[in-house]
C-alpha cells in the first residue's frame, strides 16, 4: 500500500495535514536535533534508560551534530499517543514498546514481544537476520515511519498481584493491567484488561483500581514501588518472553536525513539494545533479592495455568491470520525462532543445565 495514498484517505491523514508543519529537524549551523516523545516518565528503570542512552549515543557518535531532544509524557504528548503524533510529524520521533500500537495494526506486537515468542536474543536474531527489520519498515511505511529496534527489558515478569493465582479460573473478573496480544489473552480468560501507562501504575494498584499487574522485571518494578501495595509476585510470563523496544522516525524527516546520520541512529540504536539489556539482566537478579527481603512472596504458575495461557494464545493469533502483512510477519518471526532455538536449546540450553547440575547453581 502506498504510504501517501494511506494517509490520505485515513483519519490520520486529516491529523498529518494539519500538523506537517509543526516540526522538523532543527537545522542551525549544520547541526540537527530531532524531537523524541516517550512512553516513560523521566527516571523509569529499564524503558527511560534504554531512551536516555539513546539521546546519548547519538550526541557522542555524532560529536554533537546531531542531537536529540528527549520529551516525556506530558511534555509535548501523552504516553500512548507518541505514535500518532511521529505519524503526523508533530515529532520527528518517539521510544516506546510497539505493541501498544497494535490498534494500528496488530503486526506492531512482534517488534515488542507476543505470547511465546522468542527470547530477547531470538527477537534480535529475526530483527537484523531474518527479515524484521525490513518488515518493520514496511509496515512503518504505512504509517510514514522508519522503524529501528533500541532497547530490551529481557524476559518479563509474569506479575503483581494481590492474592495467589490458584487455577485459570482466578482471571476471570480481575482487573488487570497487560497490553499487547498478551492482554488480549487475559481477555479470553474474563480478565477485564487495561493498557495504562507505567507512570499511572502504582496509583491504579494502590487505589484499587487494579487487582494486579505487569510491568517489566525485578530492576524496573523495585524502582517503581510496586513492592509497597503488593507482595505477591510471579516471576516468569508467557505474555513477554523479549521485549524490544522502538526509536521509530518519521519518514519524511528520515528522508532529509543524510547517510551519515541515518547510520549513526541505526547504530546508535543497536548499541542501545545491547548496552541497555546488559545492563537490565545484570541487576535483576540483585534487585530480585532486595525485593524478597521486603516481604514479596515470589512464586510461579502451575502448569494448568500455562496450558490455559497456551490455548488462549493460539486463539488470539490466529484470529489476526486474515490481515496478509502479520501473516507474513508472523510466519517470519517463527520461521528465524524455530531456527535460532533448534541451536540455542542444544548449546547454550545445555551448556546451563549442566553447569547448573554439576556446580549445583
Amino acid at each position: 500500500m502506498d504510504r501517501r495514498s494511506f494517509l490520505k484517505t485515513s483519519a490520520l491523514g486529516g491529523t498529518a495535514a494539519a500538523a506537517s508543519t509543526l516540526a522538523a529537524p532543527v537545522y542551525a549551523q549544520g547541526k540537527k536535533t530531532l524531537t523524541m516523545v516517550t512512553s516513560w516518565p523521566r527516571g523509569f528503570a529499564v524503558l527511560d534508560d534504554a531512551a536516555s542512552y539513546m539521546e546519548k549515543f547519538v550526541s557522542e557518535m555524532s560529536d554533537g551534530n546531531l542531537t536529540i531532544d528527549k520529551k516525556a509524557p506530558g511534555e509535548l504528548v501523552g504516553a500512548l499517543e507518541v505514535f500518532d503524533a511521529v505519524s503526523s510529524g508533530q515529532a520527528d520521533m518517539y521510544h516506546s514498546a510497539d505493541y501498544y500500537f497494535i490498534g494500528q495494526h496488530p503486526g506492531y506486537a512482534y517488534f515488542t514481544a507476543v505470547p511465546f515468542g522468542g527470547t530477547a536474543q531470538e527477537l534480535i536474531n529475526w530483527y537484523y537476520h531474518g527479515g524484521g527489520e525490513a518488515l518493520h519498515d514496511e509496515l512503518g511505511e504505512i504509517f510514514n515511519m522508519k522503524g529501528l529496534m533500541a532497547g530490551n527489558s529481557g524476559s518479563q515478569s509474569g506479575g503483581w498481584f494481590r492474592k495467589e493465582i490458584a487455577s485459570a479460573d482466578d482471571f476471570n473478573g480481575l482487573k488487570f493491567r497487560m497490553p499487547g496480544l498478551g492482554g488480549k489473552v487475559l481477555g479470553k480468560l474474563g480478565a477485564s484488561v487495561q493498557n495504562i501507562p507505567g507512570g499511572e501504575l502504582y496509583q491504579a494498584l494502590s487505589s484499587g483500581a487494579l487487582d494486579g499487574l505487569e510491568w517489566v522485571g525485578p530492576m524496573a518494578d523495585e524502582r517503581a514501588g510496586f513492592q509497597e501495595v503488593a507482595k505477591v509476585y510471579y516471576t516468569a510470563g508467557f505474555h513477554e518472553p523479549g521485549s524490544g523496544l522502538s526509536a521509530n522516525i518519521n519518514l519524511d524527516v528520515w528522508s532529509e536525513l543524510s547517510d551519515q546520520n541515518k547510520s549513526i541512529l541505526r547504530y546508535a540504536s543497536m548499541a542501545v539494545t545491547q548496552y541497555q539489556l546488559a545492563e537490565t539482566l545484570a541487576n535483576n537478579g540483585a534487585a530480585l533479592k532486595r525485593l524478597q527481603a521486603q516481604g514479596v512472596k515470589t512464586l510461579q504458575f502451575s502448569d494448568d495455568v500455562w496450558d490455559a495461557f497456551g490455548a488462549a494464545s493460539k486463539e488470539v493469533m490466529d484470529e489476526n491470520m486474515g490481515d496478509e502483512l502479520f501473516a507474513r510477519i508472523r510466519g517470519s518471526f517463527e520461521e528465524s525462532m524455530a531456527n535460532s532455538s533448534s541451536w540455542i536449546d542444544q548449546s547454550d540450553g545445555y551448556y546451563v543445565s549442566q553447569r547448573n547440575r554439576v556446580l549445583g547453581g
